[in-house]
């Protein structure tokens, strides 16, 4: 397997980043792309980085937030073959609360219906082709984290606590072990691990890839989850994006080399 970073927040020599995530994927003959960043930058940067977005065989968006999917009617335009996996809960109704009004945060207005006949609405642990599969969450409660997060989703005419319930991981089945794709981890990498770990018994997680969305956590968190990730036994962590410079030195204190940076460009083979 071969990922490719092509949007992050950290830049390659003339090569942008911005606030926002996209990887590209190889594994066995097959092309992924995870999320399309905050804008249509990841276009530029794929040529730059030479990967044909046009060859991509699957795309995953991971949660229903702009700095994922703002690029995505781009993405339909460039490549007309390509499946688009959204979670069956991912809707155009995700808000961040700032004081007393709430700001939209989600997928680009009017996205979801115009390209309806490209995308894929999954739920549970769905398998998109051979030793390749996204998983819900299926951890209770995280309507809490959404609530700390100022975080909400609209129903109707109110304003719920995000549950995250359109956050999706991208899980891997190799022959080393899972290597799981989870470009914000709002759920928790904790709780992430563990509900891969449940979805595919007496397999050993070996990676994990995203942003931990630590940035603003206070330190004594993050040297806790450091802790937590050493306990799961997991072998290699990849984070950046909302995980930011501070969350991303602290857990590399904690854990050593098994921490790596991403940053556009960055090329991770498992």
């Amino acid at each position: 397997m071969k990922a490719t970073v092509i949007v992050d927040n950290i830049k390659k020599d003339d090569i942008l980043g911005e606030w926002g995530l996209c990887v590209h994927i190889e594994y066995k003959g097959r092309q992924f792309l995870l999320d399309t960043g905050s804008s249509e930058l990841f276009v530029e940067n794929a040529d730059k980085l030479g990967v044909d977005l046009k060859n991509v065989d699957y795309a995953v968006l991971s949660h229903a937030h702009y700095d994922h999917a703002n690029g995505m009617e781009r993405f339909f335009k460039v490549n007309d073959k390509a499946v688009f996996y959204l979670q069956e809960d991912a809707k155009e109704n995700c808000y961040k609360k700032i004081w007393l009004f709430h700001k939209y945060i989600g997928i680009p207005k009017g996205v979801t219906e115009k390209y309806r006949n490209r995308i894929t609405c999954v739920s549970g642990k769905y398998r998109i082709c051979d030793e390749v599969y996204l998983l819900s969450h299926t951890t209770q409660g995280l309507e809490q984290i959404g609530k700390r997060e100022n975080m909400y989703q609209r129903k109707g005419l109110h304003f719920c606590p995000d549950n995250f319930c359109h956050e999706q991981s991208l899980v891997f089945d190799t022959e080393s072990g899972l290597v799981i794709f989870n470009s914000c981890s709002h759920g928790g990498v904790i709780n992430i691990i563990h509900e891969a770990e449940s979805a595919f018994p007496a397999k050993k997680v070996r990676a994990m890839i995203g942003g931990f969305h630590i940035f603003k956590r206070p330190e004594n968190e993050i040297r806790e989850l450091a802790e937590q990730i050493r306990k799961t036994g997991i072998e290699m962590v990849y984070t950046g994006h909302c995980s930011g410079k501070r969350g991303y030195d602290i857990l590399r204190e904690e854990l050593g080399d098994m921490v790596h940076q991403l940053q556009v460009g960055l090329e991770m083979e498992f």
